[in-house]
């Protein structure tokens, strides 16, 4: 349903007006995705209700095949307006509220899974997307997050890893340690990244290929915890320039991952 709207005052655009508040729209039991391509995935993969849509009228020409499928209503406006609504620079064109759900509930829902992503303290979240969108290119089955890792859910991470965020599972947990503790007992076999000088290069570990991996990835700041690392079978190490003392949390990620991709 396609509803125009005059004044940034309508009272039906209240749901939108705290979409610039992460923890409004958690409350709330809600989420921003925005952008086309963002938007489009959403209502596509169906996975998440969808509360409502704000375009304008050039953004609803480009999707207008896409928005003729949903039943939430569809408000066009000028930019102008949705900049007054939501308090920041509107320029992709379209935004959907859509309702969040917890994250995988259990471990259990990993069973099958053979490749593994787990974040101890990444709060950034260009890495939270950045990490989902490489999790998703490169086969991995979910990942992992502790309490101190960033909202897959908050609108930047959504946007920055391409709806992946709403694509592949994840698990939040306030115990890091005991869910890898737990994943170990299940037959995974557990590689902790690091750029220290005496891990493993990861060029030498292509005999892991053959097990169930889970890849450990701390804050790019102080890395994983002495805890956290001391639960690692492996503790590996992307080799790089002398120049260069580490590399970016989603770029480890992505070179670890094709490295120790699975057997074909």
């Amino acid at each position: 349903m396609f509803v125009r709207i005059e004044q940034p005052s309508d009272s039906r655009l209240a749901p939108f007006r705290d979409v610039g508040s992460p923890a409004a729209l958690e409350a709330a039991g809600l989420f921003v995705a925005e952008g086309r391509i963002v938007v489009q995935r959403l209502i596509d993969d169906a996975e998440f209700p969808v509360v409502g849509i704000l375009v304008t009228e050039a953004a609803r020409a480009g999707l207008s095949g896409t928005l003729d499928s949903v039943s939430a209503p569809v408000y066009v406006c000028e930019r102008r307006i949705v900049d007054a609504i939501t308090g920041f620079n509107f320029h992709r064109g379209c935004l959907a509220l859509a309702e969040r759900r917890p994250s995988t509930a259990s471990l259990d829902a990993f069973a099958g899974a053979s490749r593994l992503l787990a974040l101890e303290g990444v709060g950034n979240p260009d890495n939270i997307g950045g990490l989902f969108r490489t999790a998703l290119a490169l086969a991995a089955d979910g990942l992992v997050l502790d309490a101190a890792s960033g909202d897959p859910f908050y609108r930047k991470a959504i946007r920055t890893s391409m709806a992946a965020t709403l694509r592949v599972p994840f698990v939040r947990t306030s115990d890091v340690q005991a869910a890898i503790a737990t994943l170990r007992s299940k037959g995974f076999r557990v590689v902790a990244l690091t750029p220290s000088a005496d891990a493993q290069s990861i060029d030498d570990l292509a005999s892991t290929r053959r097990h169930r991996l889970v890849l450990l990835l701390g804050s790019e700041g102080g890395g994983l915890t002495t805890g956290t690392m001391a639960l690692a079978d492996i503790r590996a190490r992307i080799p790089v320039d002398a120049r260069a003392d580490s590399l970016n949390v989603v770029v480890a990620a992505a070179i670890a991952l094709h490295v120790l991709r699975t057997e074909a």
